[in-house]
């Protein structure tokens, strides 16, 4: 496994962590800054939403510069993102960190997506991105759980100041380990990159991101209220829960990415309809302990099992533009996040139930499907038609 994997690892480390802490902290945010559980839920949306954005402008702005020289120039903006968080004294100043914390991490992931799969060969790719994905994972299985604990205990911003610490870590991680690759040459053309969106099979990529991911977010955004209000677990008993949802994460990337090297669109069939079947099961397990501890585990494995196979269905139709389609995916990947989060935000102030968001995640995962089918009998019959041509040629 070449050592660039494990920097481009600690750097998603660090922006995962960032990503799915509040989560964990949700209720104590929002006693600080005295607003509801559905309003700093919006810290979340917020997020996910300046993540799509940032994905899409900053990767067109930097696209013809050296890859590692973006990767920590974006390091740089996670790092003041976060401190602005840790110390901010209103939740709008707290929405500012978000926000600019959120502006590298798509570009990040989008851009280290390409490097990690430049550093191994072509059979290979869909693992590689998965070990670079491993930070982000390992950050659900660790460092969620830590760094909720850390806020408990000491209080929110002490985990933003932990985060902020993680970030020049990882900053000087990528400088030491992360290699210039032979297409790390800047030479890529904005033009380029962008003719590839013309593409349906790359735009119907992207729309099964953002249904999937938004399937599982639209249930993960709100778990700590159901897993203490419904499932009668203690606040205490959030960072254990977090880690038990962190591991199925790491586990089903990992056997995600493996599984989709060997055949990604069967891969992604079989994942989607598993993540449904969990996510409707939810709002009926979330009423006893134990089978709650089994869905949340199942979620986060059959959730984050899709994200490897997902980034190569894009970067497999848009191999000419892996730069600005990578990026594009990891914006569809939050904007997913975003429309989950408030969808079941409003499914909870409409008094449908702490529940109700698993069924929006259920019902966003079922489209997922419907349009990943779709995109495949449509680009079988492409090839076909493809076939014809030669034929009579």
């Amino acid at each position: 496994m070449p050592i660039g994997l494990i920097a481009l690892a600690i750097g998603g480390f660090g922006i995962g962590l960032t990503e799915f802490i509040i989560a964990g902290l949700l209720p104590q945010v929002a006693g600080d800054f005295a607003v509801s559980i559905p309003t700093a839920g919006l810290l979340i949306s917020g997020y996910a939403l300046s993540v799509a954005l940032g994905a899409l402008l900053l990767t067109a702005l930097v696209t013809r510069l050296p890859r590692k020289t973006v990767l920590l120039g974006l390091m740089v903006l996670f790092i003041i993102g976060n401190l602005i968080s840790a110390i901010a004294p209103t939740f709008g100043l707290m929405m500012v960190g978000r926000i600019v914390a959120a502006l590298c991490h798509g570009a990040f992931f989008g851009i280290g997506s390409v490097v990690a799969a430049d550093l191994v060969a072509p059979e290979r790719k869909a693992g590689a991105i998965s070990i670079m994905f491993a930070g982000l994972t390992t950050a659900n299985v660790l460092g969620v759980p830590l760094g909720t604990l850390l806020g408990q205990h000491y209080g929110w911003r002490a985990t933003f100041w932990a985060i902020t610490v993680i970030g020049v870590i990882a900053f000087f991680g990528i400088l030491a380990l992360v290699p210039s690759t032979a297409s790390d040459n800047g030479s890529a053309r904005l033009r380029g990159e962008l003719h590839a969106f013309r593409r349906p099979q790359v735009l119907l990529s992207l729309a099964v991101t953002v249904l999937g991911f938004g399937g599982m977010f639209g249930a993960f955004t709100y778990i700590t209220p159901m897993m203490t209000d419904i499932a009668g677990f203690t606040p205490g008993s959030v960072t254990w829960l977090l880690v038990v949802f962190g591991v199925g994460l790491f586990l089903g990337n990992l056997a995600g990415g493996k599984a989709a090297d060997r055949a990604l669109t069967p891969t992604l069939i079989l994942l989607l309809i598993a993540l449904a079947v969990v996510l409707a099961a939810l709002s009926f397990t979330a009423h006893a302990k134990i089978p709650a501890i089994v869905t949340l585990l199942l979620m986060g494995g059959f959730g984050f099992a899709t994200v490897p196979g997902l980034q190569m269905r894009v970067l497999h139709f848009a191999s000419d533009a892996p730069t600005m389609a990578s990026s594009a995916n990891i914006a569809a990947f939050n904007l997913g996040n975003a429309i989950g989060a408030y969808l079941g935000g409003r499914t909870i102030a409409a008094g449908l139930g702490l529940t109700s968001p698993a069924w929006v995640g259920a019902l966003l995962t079922v489209a997922a499907l419907v349009v990943l089918t779709g995109a495949t009998a449509l680009a079988r019959r492409n090839r076909s038609q493809d076939k014809e041509l030669v034929t009579v040629a």
